[in-house]
């Protein structure tokens, strides 16, 4: 039943189809070739000339002189394919009201080939072949269907001695419409596996944007729960400090304990899934119950980069001070992906970090030397998989409000610069941090 819906479905859609590729005049330009450019338009547009110039031979032949409307539909029948270059479907309307002109003309011609002459038949066959090229098959059909009409008296008419040429014409119609329909529909198929590619691309640079993104809120909330923790206890601890406190004073510090767990409880609720519980991997590892790293555990990364063979100095410049957790944290990640990048891209070379403390925040600089040996493979097909690198720097260099420069140096390494602002009024820099 199905398979009857859907038939009958197709059949209601016909008429549309034929009136939107048939019965138009839009201009829809043959597209060039990759390889080629133009050249095979200017071949056409010669061999069109050719043919036309051999059909006028074949009525001048026998008609002489030969009458003007006689010229007009020679010169109709071969401008039809140049015009089919640009208008395929006017074109081939053309060129088929001068192939129902021609067979009343040859058919008291007896010199000639009836219904149609050879010119006229290569002329038609080229335009059936640039109209099938640019429609869709079912029009393509039509149009061959309606062009073997006009030739179909030719086959009621036995009393003409001259040669009949339609099974000759309706052969060559046939093979010209079912080449170009299946180049058209090699061309859509080439052009949809194009943009499924893309569409391809274009979500696995999504999917590993919104990764990059819930890795760092994974970190966030490890920074903004423990801070929700320390408040919380805070405000249970405070009453026992005081001597004799007030019940407003406890009260309120019953409430600030209160909220400190609302928040908790619901920060946990919406971001915990982010965590990944099932991970089980991860648990095991101890990853989910680590500390987020801060700047101060830069020195043990870079020996663990020595270790790998990496040869990395260090440079602080400025007067270092405690920054917000959020901010030594990216610092932190932003130093580490960019020793990963060189460690991988740059096997050999030399690698410098450098931050530099200032008024209006933190200065982040990591480069590298060229590599002196070739590089690893480092996925599936020598290729890392997006989702990291340049990508999550960015991410966390935005979600800061700072700016993140990175490009190739003139010796063939690699330069890596992140500026974090992190001003010396925001509260956020007091010496616990809070």
């Amino acid at each position: 039943m199905r398979e009857a819906t859907r038939g009958e479905a197709a059949l209601r859609a016909v008429p549309g189809i034929l009136r939107a590729e048939l019965w138009t005049g839009r201009r829809d330009p043959l597209p060039r070739n990759r390889w080629l450019n133009w050249l095979p338009h200017a071949h056409l547009v010669l061999l069109t000339v050719v043919l036309g110039v051999w059909n006028l031979n074949l009525y001048a032949r026998f008609m002489v002189p030969m009458p003007g409307g006689v010229t007009a539909l020679v010169v109709a029948q071969g401008a039809a394919p140049v015009l089919a270059l640009t208008r395929p479907a006017p074109a081939w309307w053309l060129s088929t009201a001068s192939l129902m002109a021609s067979v009343t003309v040859t058919a008291y011609v007896p010199w000639t080939e009836w219904p149609w002459s050879a010119g006229v038949i290569a002329l038609h066959t080229l335009v059936l072949l640039l109209l099938s090229l640019r429609v869709r098959p079912v029009a393509s059909a039509a149009a061959l269907g309606m062009t073997l009409f006009t030739g179909i008296g030719a086959l009621g008419r036995g009393d003409l001695p001259h040669a009949p040429t339609l099974w000759a014409g309706a052969t060559a119609f046939a093979t010209a419409t079912v080449v170009g329909a299946s180049l058209r529909a090699s061309r859509v198929s080439r052009t949809r596996l194009v943009e499924q590619e893309e569409l391809t691309a274009e979500e696995r640079a999504r999917r590993a944007l919104l990764e990059e993104r819930g890795r760092i809120a994974r970190e966030l909330h490890d920074v903004v729960a423990h801070h929700m923790s320390v408040i919380s206890i805070q405000a249970q601890v405070a009453p026992h400090l005081v001597e004799n406190p007030s019940p407003e004073l406890r009260e309120n510090l019953a409430g600030i304990r209160q909220n400190a767990v609302d928040a908790l409880t619901e920060l946990r609720r919406v971001l915990g899934v982010l965590r990944g519980d099932g991970a089980a991997g991860d648990a095991a590892a101890g990853v989910r119950h680590a500390p987020q790293p801060t700047l101060d555990r830069l020195g043990d990364l870079l020996a663990n980069v020595r270790a790998t063979g990496l040869d990395v100095t260090s440079e602080t410049l400025g007067a270092p001070r405690p920054l917000s957790p959020g901010t030594e944290l990216s610092a932190y990640r932003i130093v580490q992906e960019a020793l990963s990048n060189a460690m991988r891209h740059a096997p050999g070379g030399r690698a410098a970090v450098a931050t530099h403390y200032h008024a209006d925040g933190l200065t982040v600089r990591i480069t590298n030397t060229a590599a002196t040996r070739p590089a690893g493979s480092v996925g599936p097909g020598g290729r890392r998989e997006p989702g990291h690198g340049l990508l999550g720097m960015r991410e966390r260099t935005a979600m800061l409000g700072g700016e993140l420069a990175a490009g190739p140096t003139p010796d063939g390494g690699w330069d890596v610069t992140a500026v974090l602002p992190a001003p010396l009024h925001d509260p956020a820099h007091t010496k616990d941090g809070s």
